[in-house]
């Protein structure tokens, strides 16, 4: 096999103008979502100036996600994908409109504040599934991979910029001018969907997929142990190990609280991962996924161990790099291996499960991590977290010959869904 470094794989943009158009949606969509991360961040912090008060960010994302999430999953294999992520879009940015109107208000009420953003989180967990099983009925099989490489580099782009352009737009107008922000790119979201063509799940109106499918999704996962291992690899080194919530402690107990360092946080662990995204075309055209996913997801425990000790700002900066780097690997690889092992008409279930782990995982690991650091301390939580989870991975690593063994199966030459579609269609 030609194992040569390859640049990103621009094809599915070049050739799916379908899968180009919900790729500037989301692109615009994740941008917004960093800025009103920082702006919550910030807004939490000076009401309670508290780690747990940081990590309750996570708790209010992280439930939602896990109920609405499941609900969302069942949806998308029963109703039209497109609609569903039209309305749930339209959702987030009634939300962004009330944590403007809220910050224009001048809320000191962080109970307020917690409950928009578990608004958000559910309208989004309930379009995640829907949105997640796009690419693969957009794309050839031969191209998911880079499809959601492609993705995940616009989401890195946005984790480097985001925070940056956040810290600007706060220090010069403050948090309503940041909400806003938010609302303008979820309107850029919801005008790309639009154009989207129907995708009604294949096989959705078998009498098999009406009986009990809220169990579907759990079933297709426990039968296949790639499945179940991929998840499983996912959950231990984001529950175990997720940074985001210590990082105003670190910050003000090392560098003085500096708002441009907190700032550099974020943008180092996106710096990481644009790096390998754009290098992605070398994995994106590996078959074995499994193994990638392993070894990238016991990389990011150990460097955010190697976080936790770094006192001086480059070392800390460049462990945040490299977990970074690893985080888009793992999270390239496991989205290509669950959306091609699972059979379409349960992808939206499964699809809930991916999701719930993969977002709710890392809240629900802020949270964990916060409450960690107030019994002992930020480099304490960070160590322990980090080898805790480089440990869990190796057990599933241990454990799953399917996972270690896996390979992509045969590629298909078309999409699904049409690359063209008529005006009819698309409006329909």
């Amino acid at each position: 096999m030609n194992r040569r470094v390859r640049f990103l794989d621009t094809r599915p943009l070049r050739r799916s103008r379908p899968f180009r158009d919900l790729w500037i949606g989301t692109s615009a969509s994740q941008l917004g979502g960093q800025i009103a991360t920082v702006a919550v961040l910030a807004q939490v912090w000076d009401l309670t100036g508290s780690t747990v008060g940081t990590g309750a960010i996570g708790l209010a994302t992280g439930l939602p996600m896990v109920l609405f999430g499941l609900l969302g999953g069942t949806l998308a294999d029963s109703v039209d994908r497109r609609a569903l992520v039209r309305a749930t879009t339209a959702g987030q940015l009634l939300v962004a409109a009330g944590l403007s109107a809220q910050a224009v208000a001048g809320n000191r009420n962080v109970v307020l504040l917690l409950a928009l953003v578990a608004a958000g989180t559910a309208c989004g967990a309930l379009g995640a599934p829907a949105r997640r099983t796009f690419p693969v009925r957009l794309l050839p099989a031969d191209q998911v991979a880079a499809g959601l490489a492609l993705t995940n580099v616009s989401f890195q782009a946005a984790m480097l910029a985001g925070p940056a352009l956040a810290g600007l737009i706060i220090a010069r107008w403050d948090l309503p001018a940041a909400y806003g922000a938010q609302a303008v790119t979820t309107v850029v979201s919801v005008l790309a969907v639009i154009r989207l063509p129907a995708m009604k799940a294949e096989g959705a109106d078998r009498d098999h997929t009406r009986r009990r499918p809220e169990r579907g999704g759990w079933r297709i996962v426990l039968r296949r142990p790639a499945l179940w291992g991929s998840m499983a690899t996912d959950l231990s080194a984001t529950l175990l190990a997720m940074p985001i919530a210590l990082f105003p402690l670190v910050n003000e107990i090392r560098f003085g609280g500096n708002p441009q360092t907190l700032g550099l946080f974020l943008s180092a662990v996106a710096v990481g991962g644009i790096t390998a995204g754009i290098l992605s075309g070398t994995v994106t055209r590996w078959r074995r996924g499994g193994l990638v996913q392993l070894c990238a997801a016991a990389v990011w425990g150990l460097a955010l161990a190697g976080f936790g000790l770094s006192g001086p700002l480059w070392p800390a900066l460049g462990c945040l790099a490299v977990a970074g780097a690893a985080d888009t690997v793992s999270v390239v690889t496991r989205s290509a291996l669950v959306q091609l092992e699972t059979p379409d008409a349960y992808r939206g279930r499964v699809s809930s499960l991916e999701h719930v782990i993969g977002v709710a995982g890392p809240e629900l690991g802020n949270f964990r991590g916060g409450l960690m650091a107030s019994a002992t301390s930020a480099p304490v939580a960070l160590v322990a977290g980090g080898l805790s989870a480089t440990l869990a991975v190796a057990a599933v690593a241990a454990t799953n010959a399917s996972l270690r063994t896996y390979r992509t199966p045969p590629t298909t030459d078309e999409p699904t869904v049409p690359e063209t579609v008529d005006a009819a269609t698309v409006t329909g």
